[in-house]
């Protein structure tokens, strides 16, 4: 074969004829695909949790036991000796579905608090990322796909614990999986936002103290917020908490005041979740472009 074969076949043309190379040939390489970057972010993100995936793993089945056996079984034997349960059901099939909730936000403050401050000054792997043909909208992008397979991951794992102790009435359960990632997203992307304004991690004290915190106790998690002061009450549907946990109770036991209702639920959630990444992405590109 002659030469001019060989770099015939080595080099490909692109449309406009500007002879451009395949990934493997001689030339002037085709820039990369917006899924191609995308993968790239997530892949590096994944070769880093592979050497540290035992620690996350051993947590997430550790603390669905404890919230069990702490709430669940022993304060919701007292509940259900004294009151007979909660609004018709056990102690324990109210409270279960909403610790789904519940943990979806502790593994979203924890993926999007002090990890993207790491990255943003410690370590500062997205500067270094940017060195590449990355955009700061990939690696917002990507971070957070890798934030949604943590918490389908603890969530996944939390479900299957709680039903081996009878936490759920039914398959709805499986709901709960999905609502937990979306509940978590609603927490995690406007917090990436909230972290790349900060210059130190001075600001998470008031975060978990003051908001964090708080809202396991206001949000119906473990009382129906009914029994809050009625000045309360408003507070508490304002919280993406609140609506993940009224959709995750309603999914695992099928009492749904309306369809309406958990639609609107959705909404908020999503709503959080859009605001969340047009603040996140502003944030992102000032602190690492501007």
């Amino acid at each position: 074969m002659s030469s001019s074969t060989v770099q015939s076949t080595a080099t490909t043309t692109a449309p406009g004829g500007g002879g451009r190379a395949g990934r493997g040939g001689h030339g002037i390489r085709e820039p990369l695909s917006w899924p191609e970057r995308i993968r790239a972010v997530v892949g590096y993100f994944l070769t880093v949790y592979r050497r540290t995936w035992r620690g996350s793993i051993i947590g997430r089945f550790a603390s669905p036991l404890f919230f069990l056996l702490a709430m669940g079984l022993g304060l919701g034997s007292l509940v259900d000796a004294t009151a007979g349960g909660v609004g018709g059901l056990s102690y324990l099939h109210f409270v279960v579905p909403a610790i789904v909730a519940t943990q979806s936000m502790w593994v979203a403050m924890g993926e999007s608090t002090y990890q993207v401050m790491g990255y943003f000054k410690w370590n500062k792997m997205y500067a270094a990322m940017l060195a590449t043909p990355l955009r700061v909208a990939d690696i917002l992008t990507g971070h957070l796909l890798t934030v949604v397979f943590h918490l389908a991951t603890a969530t996944t794992i939390f479900v299957a614990v709680a039903a081996e102790f009878g936490g759920f009435a039914g398959w709805g359960a499986l709901w709960c999986i999905p609502i937990g990632v979306l509940t978590g997203l609603a927490f995690a992307v406007p917090v990436f936002a909230y972290t790349a304004s900060q210059q130190t991690e001075d600001g998470y004290n008031i975060l978990f103290r003051m908001v964090v915190s708080p809202l396991m106790l206001f949000s119906g998690t473990f009382f129906p917020i009914a029994q809050l002061p009625v000045w309360l009450q408003p507070i508490a549907w304002a919280t993406p908490l609140w609506h993940g946990v009224e959709l995750a109770r309603g999914a695992a036991t099928g009492v749904v005041s309306s369809p309406v209702a958990a639609w609107v639920h959705v909404a908020a959630l999503l709503a959080f979740v859009g605001i969340g990444w047009v603040l996140a992405l502003r944030l992102f590109t000032r602190r690492l472009v501007a």
